[in-house]
């Protein structure tokens, strides 16, 4: 499976950016996606993922101000980023795990936050 992120960019501080990641079948075909990210010199960490029936599990430092959502008609889930901080700053990558067990990613997509 192919998965194709996109909507990173820079954002000042405070501010929103909106993340998709796009899947070459369907996403109901998966037992859950979600999002990793991973900053310069730093470990691949875990931001958030949806299971299939709808269940969310957040990291700590993402609860709050990230959210996710899915769009089975266009196979796309979305993150939504809100009262973004620098330490937020990552390259970020779309995860998705399907029923045997097996792992894909994207390609990583870039977010700064800085003034």
């Amino acid at each position: 499976v192919q998965l194709q992120a996109s909507g990173g960019g820079w954002v000042q501080p405070g501010g929103s950016l909106r993340l998709s990641c796009a899947a070459s079948r369907s996403i109901s075909s998966f037992a859950g996606m979600g999002w990793y990210r991973q900053a310069p010199g730093k470990k691949r960490e875990f931001v958030l993922f949806v299971t299939a029936d709808g269940n969310i599990n957040y990291a700590a430092s993402v609860k709050g101000r990230f959210s996710i959502s899915r769009d089975n008609a266009k196979n796309t889930i979305s993150l939504q980023m809100t009262s973004l901080k620098p330490e937020d700053t990552a390259v970020y990558y779309c995860h998705a795990v399907g029923y045997s067990g097996e792992s894909s990613w994207g390609q990583g997509t870039q977010v700064t936050v800085s003034s």
